[in-house]
């Protein structure tokens, strides 16, 4: 199920605000080896590490949301809402930079 961020910015800004968002979150959270890798330019394969497991998702961007997909294991579906909270909290805070012009 995916997960969807609305946003009312063009896709090129809404990439800009995505990368700004993974950035500042991969650094916070180093610790579980967050990585995206753009497969196509609205399009992104992201994966966490937790606890030796390999959790993998997707990244996706539209003309009015950026939206998210991860695949957990069952055992690890309670992480799924924090992982995806936490990603939505760092993009919510980004959105709001690129709507203010600070970057």
């Amino acid at each position: 199920m995916k997960h969807a961020i609305p946003h009312d910015l063009t896709i090129e800004r809404a990439r800009l605000v995505t990368d700004k968002a993974w950035e500042a979150y991969s650094l916070r959270f180093a610790e579980y080896s967050p990585k995206a890798t753009w497969t196509t330019p609205t399009e992104a394969d992201v994966q966490f590490t937790v606890k030796g497991i390999t959790l993998r998702g997707s990244l996706g961007l539209t003309p009015k949301a950026i939206e998210m997909d991860l695949d957990v294991p069952f055992l690890f579906r309670p992480f799924r809402s924090k992982a995806l909270s936490l990603v939505e909290d760092e993009v919510n805070v980004w959105l709001a930079k690129g709507k203010a012009g600070e970057f």
